[in-house]
């Protein structure tokens, strides 16, 4: 009798993992076509444009999303070194002008989407729950794997929030809202 509880135990956590998984994927997907009505939105010659001086350009905010997309995700699964990740974070891509032109901001957004769901497809949910320690500004993050997705998630929603703002700014209706 323990040895069918600890299978039916064991198997339930399987099709969880699975869940969780698809259910993340399926989020993460979501939020790149959203993303990409935000750099469908802004015209090409207002990609440099800025709300006030010290901030960010609307082409450095999607850049910085696209770069901590792939160093979050990159922490909280196995793709710490890959060679994606190195390609983007060699260089600060908010600072780069070369990368600074709508089709370059929208490759870049879009291969860190890529880059996260990839990390998605290929991590061990088994492992989902387990302590990943980075070193943060501020000090050493621990959080599980879980987490650090997660926070991923959070970030790219902030910071593709605030550029509805530059949106507005220059007259133009933002994306609907796309929660589902």
């Amino acid at each position: 009798m323990l040895l069918l509880f600890c299978f039916l135990s064991l198997a339930a956590q399987n099709t969880l993992n699975e869940i969780l998984k698809q259910q993340m994927l399926k989020e993460w997907d979501r939020a790149k076509t959203y993303t990409d009505e935000y750099l469908d939105a802004m015209p090409a010659d207002k990609y440099g444009f800025r709300a006030v001086d010290s901030i960010r350009s609307f082409a450095q905010q999607m850049l910085h999303l696209a770069m901590a997309n792939v160093a979050l995700a990159g922490i909280g699964t196995d793709a710490l070194n890959s060679n994606v990740q190195n390609i983007f974070l060699r260089r600060n891509l908010e600072n780069t002008p070369t990368a600074q032109s709508k089709d370059s901001v929208v490759y870049f957004v879009n291969s860190s989407y890529d880059f996260v769901m990839n990390c998605i497809k290929n991590q061990d949910f088994s492992k989902i729950t387990e302590v990943v320690n980075h070193q943060m500004p501020g000090g050493i993050r621990s959080e599980t794997r879980l987490t650090w997705l997660m926070k991923t998630f959070e970030h790219q929603t902030h910071h593709r929030g605030q550029c509805t703002i530059y949106i507005r700014l220059l007259g133009i209706r933002p994306p609907a809202e796309k929660l589902f």
